[in-house]
């Protein structure tokens, strides 16, 4: 939809604000024909398009099926895409030529041309608009405008509001089913000890049992939460279980990644002997899953294991009277649900009167499945008008003659999203199934994308903060760790949902985790698919974010850094590689680079040229000292940085900071720098980092060097 036009707005606002990109632009005007006029021809552009993204913003979901309308969408997001392509091309040379400029070199007739070739890009452009507008004039029929998303002042769940937990407040109508749940576990035979709960997606299978798991698990010395889904490795699923149970209890024989399969499974074994457990196996899709582990769990009284799986045939490897499936809620109880999220502000959760028969007819199209009904309950949660219902109505109509009910409404809440909000949800479609998302991290990816611009007195941060709670709110995030203040630490996407990111950021050439050779344009790439000898084998020139949190290729970083001259964001941890090329100094839009558990031991010094980077994460790697030319580099904002000198962890203090040099405050953007040693000059070159909000001392002796 409009994803992509606000992304190519919010970039040509960053240039065109840049005071550094103006002043070269007028020295190299002198010399390039039209360089002069190019910023107001760029904003010309650039309100053409916010106009075409509220147009598209506002049409009726209806008509959103219509092959017309959605061929001319796509027209659009093809000349957003150029744009974005014209405007980053423009970035890189404005920023090499400044580098060429520091070296005192000479710019050759060639590199003007450049320039003048940039000139002659956003000409094309200002015509491809013209057309797309004559497209829509002459073959499109008008059509319906309807009501935008929530406005800033509509949402509710801003950065400074969280959810409480729900746990509780979603298991209505299955408190039969808890207590069935409870009694299977405080039984002490020996039989019958592995459980099974199944149900189709959407069902709250792993709500049902998390809620179960939480209150119980305190009667079981050892337990694990471990999430399986579709894509995993036996290795990886017995470290799991082995950090869970109590890995850092007790030195083990040998440091985790020196052992095999074998080794592990005896290890296992060896912690849960004479120990009552509770392992709970959540999202299986196969049985060898519990079969290949199964002989790592001694057989002890009154210990068990709980299966949650949509597959029937994985649901038969318990004992008939040890399954349990989950059934759709009955009319009332999914009712009872949609009250609650969508009038939670309303005493008693009633639904008003006047809303009460088209609400009926919403909840019935969810079929009683939990998910479908608090997603839509949450989307109307701030719209309590009984048009906007009859709308939402209508819309599920046409929604449900082209998919599922489960996708029908989930499609139907993405559309109820805002630009920005739509990108930071598809985004989420980058990362595995079940992957545990860092709050931090996530704020700060979306930052660096430049999805998440200042808005008034909120910065970037702030605002994204308020993006995720939002996502947090309607049910399209899902809360898997609070902060000790309350907040939300960690969260993930149902995979239902991540299924709908996926095949809406493939559809807009938004993001893959496939194909990548045979989709020329794509933006963003995943490696969570990616086979362990994957390797970029055509030129990517679109590629702008690599993201890849499993580990992959040593050879993959040089792939990528050959593939693209525009990447933006390197979300590289746990991957295999040893060495960043030199050749990562010529990525100038860099503005994210991480290499958390990786085993890069150095940086080359050409990181210096990196200008525009922000984040630059290299905890835990082998890198031992950082090069003086990362302080080179004004606009960082955040620096993490230590590494192992116990990889087992369990020494008290495993891990070292770095060595923090000289030049620290030159980094007067800095707003976080986890981790540094403490030393005597330390604290005088922090009282210089005016902006810092976190410091993080693995010693805690940095009060020693602070004046009274």
């Amino acid at each position: 939809m409009a994803e992509a036009v606000l992304l190519a707005v919010t970039k040509i606002g960053c240039i065109l604000g840049d005071e550094v990109i103006k002043a070269i632009i007028s020295e190299l005007s002198v010399k390039v024909t039209n360089l002069k006029e190019l910023p107001v021809k760029v904003e010309q552009i650039r309100k053409q398009l916010t106009m075409m993204s509220n147009v598209i913003m506002q049409i009726d979901t209806v008509y959103l099926i219509d092959k017309g309308v959605k061929n001319w969408i796509g027209e659009v997001r093809n000349v957003a895409y150029h744009v974005e392509d014209v405007m980053d091309k423009y970035s890189y040379h404005i920023l090499k030529h400044r580098e060429q400029s520091r070296l005192k070199k000479i710019l050759k007739i060639k590199d003007y041309a450049v320039f003048s070739q940039i000139v002659d890009e956003v000409v094309v452009v200002e015509e491809e608009i013209e057309q797309v507008i004559k497209l829509k004039e002459r073959w499109l029929q008008p059509f319906q405008l309807v009501p935008g998303p929530l406005t800033e002042m509509e949402r509710r769940w801003s950065q400074d509001s969280f959810p409480e937990f729900v746990k509780d407040q979603d298991l209505v109508g299955i408190e039969e089913n808890r207590i069935l749940l409870t009694r299977w576990l405080d039984t002490e035979e020996t039989e019958n000890n592995v459980i099974t709960v199944s149900g189709m997606g959407g069902l709250g299978k792993s709500t049902l049992v998390s809620n179960v798991y939480e209150r119980e698990k305190i009667k079981f010395p050892a337990n694990a939460w471990i999430v399986v889904s579709q894509i995993y490795t036996v290795d990886a699923l017995l470290r799991k279980i082995l950090w869970k149970i109590g890995y850092t209890e007790k030195p083990l024989s040998a440091g985790m990644d020196k052992m095999d399969i074998y080794d592990m499974k005896k290890e296992i074994e060896k912690r849960l002997e004479n120990r009552k457990y509770l392992i709970v196996l959540d999202d299986v899709w196969e049985p060898e899953v519990y079969f290949q582990i199964s002989d790592a769990f001694p057989n002890l009284q009154g210990s068990r294991i709980i299966i949650t799986t949509r597959k029937d045939h994985v649901a038969g490897i318990s004992s008939p009277t040890r399954h349990l499936e989950l059934l759709p809620l009955s009319n009332p109880d999914a009712f009872k649900l949609f009250c609650r999220k969508a009038f939670h502000n309303m005493k008693d959760h009633t639904c008003p009167e006047d809303l009460e028969t088209t609400a009926t007819s919403i909840v019935e199209k969810c079929h009683g499945l939990p998910l479908a009904i608090v997603t839509i309950g949450s989307m109307l949660s701030s719209r309590q008008k009984l048009d906007v219902y009859k709308q939402t109505y209508n819309q599920l109509g046409h929604e449900l003659s082209n998919n599922d009910h489960v996708r029908a409404i989930l499609n139907l809440s993405y559309h109820d999203l805002s630009d920005d909000l739509r990108n930071c949800f598809l985004y989420c479609s980058l990362f595995p199934e079940d992957y545990p998302m860092s709050r931090d991290t996530l704020v700060r990816l979306w930052v660096a994308e430049g999805f998440v611009p200042s808005k008034g007195k909120n910065t970037p941060e702030m605002v994204a903060e308020g993006n995720l709670m939002e996502l947090v709110h309607r049910n399209m995030l899902e809360v898997v760790e609070y902060d000790e203040l309350g907040r939300v630490s960690v969260c993930k996407m149902h995979d239902i949902m991540r299924e709908l990111a996926s095949s809406v950021a493939k559809e807009e050439r938004f993001a893959s985790t496939d194909d990548y050779d045979t989709m020329m344009d794509i933006r963003r790439l995943s490696s969570c698919e990616w086979k362990e000898d994957t390797a970029l084998k055509a030129k990517l020139s679109h590629l702008r974010t690599v993201v890849s949190v499993i580990p992959s290729s040593p050879d993959m970083l040089s792939s990528i850094l050959s593939a693209s001259n525009y990447l933006t964001v390197l979300e590289l941890q746990d991957s295999e590689i040893t060495e960043v090329p030199k050749s990562i100094g010529s990525q100038f839009n860099l503005r994210y680079i991480g290499l958390r558990r990786t085993k890069v031991k150095a940086l080359p010094d050409t990181i210096e040229h990196l200008s525009r980077l922000h984040t630059l994460d290299i905890k835990q790697t082998k890198i031992e000292k950082l090069p003086r030319g990362l302080f080179k580099i004004k606009k960082l904002q955040h620096l993490f940085a230590d590494r192992f000198v116990d990889e087992k962890q369990v020494e008290f203090r495993y891990f070292n900071g770095m060595q923090a040099p000289k030049e620290l405050s030159n980094l007067q953007e800095l707003q976080t720098l986890e981790t540094v040693e403490s030393s005597n000059d330390l604290a005088e070159q922090l009282k210089k980092l005016t902006q810092l909000r976190s410091l993080w001392d693995p010693l805690e002796m940095l009060a020693q060097h602070m004046p009274n």
